[in-house]
């Protein structure tokens, strides 16, 4: 293998497996690390540069960081139950108990910079444009049909896992930046829109549109028929505010969770859950599941929607067909039936939950934006540009429905897109992320971070009483950490942001760091192509998806091979090492945002 070339900003950053996880790249051990020092404010302000909601995404998140979590994958080696940092749950704590940081926020421009932005849809991909540009002198307009901002975070995220006022909160910091909200106006022409002569459009309106089942009974049921997305901002606007005593919930992502979890506290005694697929392959995270599950909702699989049972217009039941799963020599999954009868399962109100599309009706097809043949706009993926390119896609409404964090991420990449198209430059050069490399040594064996391995194993997040919580749709369940909590938590935290890194100069292989690391991730062996290499280092590289750090030639000919996958950053073979070749250094990456250092005379990282 060729020397790892540390210098690529890429390298380390995939090493932080949360960061490299998340899609805005948030430094996760840089604020768990200051949530353990009390620190909450600055923790909540690091959160806020890179996911701009923490208090809405501490209780929302799909949390792709913790899958990715070394954490997980340490203990799972260990022969112990795995359970990666409580990541999510620790960005809540920030928000929750940083206190007031309005003046710590970016200030309104002094003054402007002449260009104006429209931003279709108040969610989070839309505040993510103006929370970039806003500050950077651009008059930028957010419209939506409703009379609040906050998009789909509002009006379909139920209050039981987000009270409005977090929402509030972390949309009015937005907001403040001299941001101006048209609300109770909805876009009906984006010919007439581009008329009014913005210098750049942001269509961030998501995916408003549910999927229908159209099967037999669909109509003559239809008044005991909703759409989840529908029926949940219903909700929300108090329309809805009792369900029948029997409901059955079609659908297995987080909003058949929600239209489930909801139903339950409006009076659904027996609500059940039914998905085509198998429970293990439905779309709602898992805690989401658990969720539900906590509160007596069962959720039965392997079950397709043959009609709908009625009598004179009365909805009475649901018919499925029990199937199960077989696999292709392709790998391709088909559903089969088992060949058991039919199942009836008797209710009084169906929840529609079983998927969201974009619509665009108010995008005339000869405004000169191109659509593929599913209705999406045809987009730069990196750029997010459509075939008219000072409108641009972000959210859900660019590539179909994800996640907050996702239309977060699509926010922040469309603003450097404007900025530099409105700068007079290429919006496909993208420039590198700001890279930062501090070694953390205060003595011989002393650091400036707490490498203590913690033993723990993960605390959970206390619930309020069950029989309490489902009376009521707006009481928060989940009560977050404490202080005291967080902190045994934060210490779980393997900070993998502060790098081993190595100097091949300096090293006399004396072999004392492979005596001393306590997961064999560490060997001196002869170079070879990477396959092969793996094979034979101390501990087999098991994981191709983490790289492997190879080091120069050494005076013997060897190479000094380093496993990232299972390292602990514990530091212990830069504290053995006898001549100061390796080095614990703090990285911190900064993605690149709109701004001085997102145009071509960018001066150089610190």
């Amino acid at each position: 293998m060729h020397p790892t070339d540390i210098r690529d900003p890429d390298y380390f950053h995939k090493v932080v497996d949360c960061q490299w996880a998340c899609p805005a790249h948030t430094p996760v051990p840089e604020y768990i690390r200051l949530i353990a020092a009390g620190r909450h404010a600055d923790a909540y302000m690091v959160n806020w540069r890179s996911n701009v909601f923490p208090g809405i995404l501490g209780r929302t998140c799909d949390r792709p960081c913790e899958p990715a979590c070394r954490r997980g994958r340490v203990e799972e080696g260990n022969g112990e139950k795995p359970e990666p940092v409580a990541i999510c749950r620790l960005k809540r704590v920030a928000a929750d108990l940083k206190g007031d940081v309005r003046a710590r926020m970016p200030k309104k421009a002094a003054r402007g910079n002449g260009r104006r932005i429209a931003c279709i849809g108040a969610g989070p991909a839309s505040l993510t444009v103006a929370r970039d540009l806003a500050p950077l002198g651009y008059q930028v307009t957010v419209y939506d049909a409703e009379a609040k901002a906050g998009g789909f975070m509002r009006t379909q995220v139920p209050r039981f896992r987000l009270p409005e006022s977090v929402i509030d909160e972390e949309v009015g910091y937005v907001l403040d930046l001299g941001v101006e909200f048209v609300g109770g106006r909805r876009i009906e022409s984006m010919k007439a829109l581009l008329a009014e002569g913005h210098d750049a459009v942001f269509v961030g309106c998501g995916a408003p549109r549910g999927r229908d089942l159209d099967i037999p009974g669909r109509q003559e049921a239809a008044a005991h028929i909703h759409i989840g997305i529908d029926w949940l901002a219903s909700v929300y606007f108090g329309h809805v505010e009792r369900v029948g005593r029997r409901v059955l919930v079609l659908g297995g992502g987080n909003t058949a969770m929600d239209c489930c979890r909801s139903a339950r506290r409006l009076g659904g005694e027996a609500v059940t859950v039914v998905v085509r697929s198998g429970f293990d392959e439905m779309k709602a995270s898992p805690w989401e599941k658990e969720d539900a599950m906590h509160e007596g909702i069962p959720i039965l699989d392997y079950r397709v929607p043959l009609a709908f049972e009625h009598e004179d217009g009365r909805l009475t039941g649901m018919r499925f067909q029990r199937v199960r799963a077989e696999y292709g020599a392709d790998g391709r999954r088909s559903l089969v039936p088992t060949g058991e009868p039919d199942e009836l399962i008797p209710c009084d109100e169906v929840l529609v939950a079983v998927g969201q599309e974009n619509a665009f009706p108010w995008i005339e097809r000869d405004a000169g934006i191109e659509f593929d043949r599913w209705g999406l706009p045809v987009l730069d993926k990196d750029t997010l540009q459509s075939s008219l390119p000072h409108v641009l896609f972000g959210g859900d409404a660019a590539f179909g429905p994800k996640n907050i964090i996702w239309a977060v991420a699509h926010g922040h990449e469309a603003a450097v897109s404007i900025d530099r198209l409105l700068s007079g430059e290429d919006p496909r050069e993208r420039p590198a992320p700001a890279v930062t490399l501090v070694s953390q040594k205060m003595g011989i064996h002393e650091w400036s971070y707490d490498n203590d391995i913690s033993p723990e194993e993960r605390h959970k997040v206390p619930w309020a009483p069950t029989e309490l919580a489902l009376r009521r749709i707006d009481l928060e369940v989940e009560l977050g950490f404490d202080d005291a909590t967080a902190w045994r938590e934060a210490q779980r935290c393997l900070n993998c942001d502060v790098q081993t890194v190595f100097e091949d100069g300096k090293c006399i292989e004396c072999d004392a760091c492979v005596d001393i690391c306590p997961m064999d991730c560490i060997s001196f062996t002869a170079n070879g192509p990477e396959d092969e290499l793996r094979t034979r280092l101390t501990a087999p590289a098991l994981n191709p998806t983490q790289d492997l750090y190879v080091s120069g030639p050494l005076k013997t000919a060897r190479v000094m091979v380093k496993d990232e996958d299972v390292c602990l950053h514990c530091g212990l073979c830069a504290e053995r090492c006898p001549t100061g070749a390796w080095d614990m250094r703090k990285f911190l990456l900064h993605t690149t945002q709109a701004g001085p250092s997102c145009r071509d005379a960018r001066p150089e990282a610190a």
